[in-house]
């Protein structure tokens, strides 16, 4: 079975935080995304129990980059409307830094997941009902599947002032600096 990958634009209650959190949701259940596939409600109950049984956790990556993590997700949950995410961005790294930049600045406004197909079938029209994935990882994207949703508000993790002061203070100091 091959990894796949599922883009979803976050959603209106989607928002990055306090302390750099991000939370909302990464799929919904029962809408078809623009590759003709819909993920059914419980599609990520199995994977979610196996992953805690085991200790595991989904990751967060920058552009589905097995490399490049960029957080930490702290609760991934099922309810009726679809995967619930919240984590946070590790600003001490610097692709965590330069991805709550570009969610401010608008650059960047997706979430994709990373998972295999475990169930699925195919309607008359050729397009799959996703009923089982083993969910691997959300991705913070720039082109996500489902166009529908937006970012809703971003904070940064002192006192609420938008991402765009820490982001342009951040610019400063490498200037300052003289670091590409």
């Amino acid at each position: 079975m091959e990894l796949e990958h599922k883009f979803c634009r976050l959603g209106g209650e989607v928002t990055l935080r306090d302390g750099h959190v991000i939370e909302g949701y990464a799929s919904l259940f029962g809408v078809a995304d623009q590759g003709g596939d819909t993920v059914m409600a419980g599609a990520y109950g199995a994977s979610l129990r196996r992953l805690a049984a085991a200790g595991g956790r989904v990751k967060m990556l920058w552009q589905h980059d097995p490399a490049r993590p960029i957080g930490v997700w702290e609760q991934v949950t099922e309810d009726a409307r679809g995967l619930r995410v919240r984590g946070r961005l590790l600003t001490d790294v610097a692709q965590g830094r330069e991805a709550a930049a570009l969610l401010e600045a608008g650059a960047i406004d997706g979430l994709s997941i990373g998972y295999r197909t475990r169930k699925a079938r195919k309607t008359e029209k050729g397009r799959r009902l996703l009923s089982e994935l083993d969910l691997w990882e959300v991705s913070l994207v720039t082109f996500p599947m489902l166009p529908e949703a937006r970012v809703q508000a971003k904070r940064d993790e002192t006192d609420g002032t938008p991402l765009r002061s820490l982001a342009a203070s951040l610019e400063a100091a490498r200037r300052q600096l003289g670091t590409p």
